[in-house]
């Protein structure tokens, strides 16, 4: 019978340390031997260091049935353990072996039952001693409030139970670097605390088997490790799983790494949480050192009243915060808003949308505009950002306390590092901001040099001399809690935003109701004038006509004359008549050509074309500086016209005409009738004015204040300017005093591509 080793002699190195199979090193620490048994119960597997133990070789017992070795007494006590499932039991089985008392741990690797014996500690603790630990801990433990309250607890239990010279909590963060989270030490020790070490200290596969088994225990670091041998029966790569092993050997870099720590013995437990690597509880001892099982047992406990209470202690300690954010929801979404965008502005600048998720700056994004409180960024900045997010994400959250690690063509912005951005709908979006926080690192040595060359080849650092690094261009990380609110607050604000679009749409449709009505109105005016103030100069036109063609022979040229003048101004009030008709039925309610205007060009061009009439009726036009408006260039002037010809036409008799025209000179929001306008423009003359109580009736269409024969005209003129400023957004008013005067304000619509500060 040929028997072998099946250790691991790949040559291990910093280059591949991290594909290394250390859950298959083919020895195992020499505090204890190692045999493994096939389904047959046929010894399969034996280390070489089982005649330290009992006075046998491994060469005499591999191929043989354990009955055979041990005895059926022995192979029963075994059997009982398996079937009673106590594989992977808190409790060693205590075992009879040749003489002599052992401590026996039982796995099962894949179709191989390992049995790994210790000698029977002689003094070791008794359960009640372990009992009373725990329950004076668990007491302890229930006075804590925070994790870290109850980590530093932990350090200190565990040094004090299991004699460690150094116990660590040390905690991962999500790349998996570590922190010495809280620590208990002799006080002649350097103190680790609050250090960090990269996560290339314990690599992916450390990592996995220390969530497979949750206790790792070196005794000796400077142990040479002791060969497992098997029946060399032609099986390719046989080989033993040691995930599970209580005396696993361990990885050469790993030794060497704790040598340059100057560790001689350690004590790993797992902290696992969520299914993920919270942590580990590290106890290093400055010389060999081992403990017995029920202390392994009292220390891997202290591991798990910490994972227990991760969640409640971590909830404790964002419970402040988690209530001033619930607080900010609450008064945010008890808000009495006004469904119009300016609601948006509001919610922009109130404190509480950023004490939602402790943020320095929001901005709310639509599809006409960007709303934002002094700190976000600028709107083109805003704007490539969410471009890029909807692009290259996904998800309709995207949360990031370090920008530039995903949108590294962005030009940094110094303001802030790190969004919270969600989207509320294909064209509207909230983001939150945080500024940069610099912060200051201490860690156990360079991570930059975590490996070291020499003339013997890589090597980890044997250098832990704290290191200091600056973190820049990172805020603080959004907290869960922080993520939750902004979210549940950003499902209110959408279904703001879809009132506010179905109160525009009712606006909307209830204007086009109120067009409807007044063109409708207009119409019946416009059927009236047509059935009776036309018919009016038709009948002086055919009782003119019929007159002269009864008494041609007899009228006199003179009277001819006089009948035909009169048959002509009849006929030119029709063809006025008609042509304001015809304006008046031209201008459509729409304001999809509206541009910028120049008023004062539209001046300009207005009085050139009045020149005459100014002349003949000796008026003054005076006029300061008019602003740029959102209006249609054609009926400005015609607005211009008719407004200028109005103060002309009732012009008092006892004066010269004096036409003054103001107006606002920089664009300012102010509200008149319910609606917001950015411009205003007065026209004031020194004419006939009129009685206030006609101010909305002179702008009716056909409506007269004065005998046809007194003032002329179709009564359109002023209908005309109110439909002008109706088409272009904006409104119109007119003051008037008997003898004095008339003063008519028109009111122009903001441009919406303005944005006033």
């Amino acid at each position: 019978m040929n028997i072998k080793d099946i250790v691991n002699r790949d040559l291990v190195t910093l280059t591949n340390c991290e594909h290394e199979p250390i859950h298959i090193p083919g020895s195992i620490q020499p505090h204890g031997f190692l045999i493994g048994l096939d389904s047959d119960l046929k010894i399969d597997f034996c280390t070489a260091n089982i005649s330290l133990f009992v006075d046998l070789q491994h060469t005499d017992i591999l191929g043989k049935n354990f009955t055979a070795i041990f005895g059926s007494k022995q192979q029963k006590q075994i059997l009982d353990y398996i079937n009673e499932d106590k594989i992977q039991n808190v409790f060693p089985l205590e075992i009879n072996l040749l003489g002599k008392s052992f401590q026996v741990s039982i796995h099962k690797s894949y179709d191989i039952y390992v049995l790994e014996a210790e000698l029977k500690f002689a003094d070791r603790e008794k359960l009640a001693d372990v009992y009373t630990q725990t329950i004076q801990f668990v007491t302890q433990m229930n006075n804590t409030t925070s994790l870290k309250d109850l980590c530093a607890l932990v350090a200190e239990g565990t040094r004090e139970i299991t004699g460690y010279d150094r116990v660590m909590i040390y905690k991962f963060d999500e790349l998996y670097n570590g922190e010495v989270f809280a620590e208990s030490c002799r006080e002649d020790l350097e103190p680790f605390l609050g250090l960090h070490y990269p996560h290339t200290d314990i690599p992916v596969q450390a990592r996995e088997l220390y969530i497979k088994n949750q206790l790792r225990l070196i005794v000796d670091i400077n142990y040479k490790p002791v060969p497992i041998f098997t029946i060399d029966d032609n099986k390719e790569n046989k080989n033993l799983d040691l995930s599970l092993s209580i005396l696993r050997s361990t990885s050469p870099i790993h030794v060497e790494y704790l040598k340059n720590m100057g560790v001689g013995a350690t004590l790993t437990i797992s902290l696992i949480h969520h299914d993920r690597l919270w942590g580990l509880i590290a106890c290093h001892h400055y010389s060999k050192k081992n403990i017995s099982p029920e202390i392994r047992l009292a220390a891997k406990l202290q591991g798990q009243f910490i994972t227990s209470q991760i969640d409640i202690r971590q909830s404790n300690d964002e419970n402040v915060s988690a209530q001033r954010a619930s607080l900010a929801l609450e008064e945010l979404t008890s808000l009495e808003l006004p469904l119009s965008d300016d609601s948006l502005e509001t919610i922009v600048n109130t404190q509480e949308i950023l004490n939602l998720c402790n943020a320095s700056g929001v901005s709310v994004s639509t599809k006409d505009k960007i709303y934002k409180s002094t700190l976000a960024p600028s709107d083109d900045y805003i704007r490539t950002l969410t471009e890029q997010i909807t692009k290259q994400i996904q998800d309709k959250t995207f949360v990031t306390n370090k920008l530039s690690d995903y949108f590294s063509e962005i030009e940094r912005c110094p303001d802030f590092a790190g969004i919270l951005y969600h989207s509320l709908d294909s064209h509207s979006h909230i983001i939150w901001y945080r500024p940069e926080t610099i912060s200051e690192i201490n860690w156990g040595g360079d991570p930059e040099k975590a490996i070291v060359k020499d003339n013997n080849g890589l090597h980890p650092r044997n250098s832990f001399n704290i290191w200091k690094q600056i973190i820049k261009n990172q805020s603080n990380t959004w907290k869960q809690y922080e993520i939750n609110t902004a979210i549940r607050y950003s499902h209110t604000l959408h279904n703001h935003l879809m009132l506010i679009m179905l109160s525009k749409e009712e606006e909307k449709y209830r204007t086009q109701s109120e067009v409807l009505k007044e063109t409708n109105s207009e119409l019946e005016n416009i059927n009236w004038i047509s059935t009776h103030d036309l018919q009016e100069p038709l009948r002086k036109i055919q009782m003119i006509t019929s007159k002269m063609l009864t008494e041609l022979d007899v009228i006199p040229l003179e009277s001819i004359h006089s009948s035909l003048v009169r048959v002509s101004k009849s006929a030119g009030r029709m063809r006025i008549l008609l042509e304001d008709i015809l304006k008046f039925t031209r201008i459509k309610n729409t304001r999809d050509v509206l541009q910028k205007v120049d008023l004062n060009q539209i001046l300009k061009t207005t009085t050139a074309e009045m020149k005459e009439n100014i002349k003949e009726s000796k008026a003054v036009i005076q006029s300061e500086n008019l602003p740029e408006v959102y209006a249609v260039s054609f009926l400005m002037r015609q607005l211009f016209s008719n407004l200028i010809q109005n103060s002309l036409k009732y012009a008092s008799p006892d004066r010269s005409p004096v036409i003054k025209i103001t107006a606002s000179q920089e664009p300012e929001l102010f509200g008149h009738l319910n609606k917001i306008y950015c411009h205003w423009v007065n026209f004031s003359d020194n004419g006939i004015g009129f009685e206030q109580q006609y101010a909305e009736t002179i702008f009716k269409v056909f409506s007269r204040l004065h005998n046809q024969d007194e003032y002329t005209g179709s009564g359109v003129g002023l209908a005309l300017c109110k439909k002008i400023m109706q088409t272009v957004g904006g409104n119109i008013e007119a003051v008037g005093k008997v003898g004095e005067g008339t003063e008519i304000k028109i009111y122009f619509p903001c441009d919406p591509e303005e944005t006033l500060l």
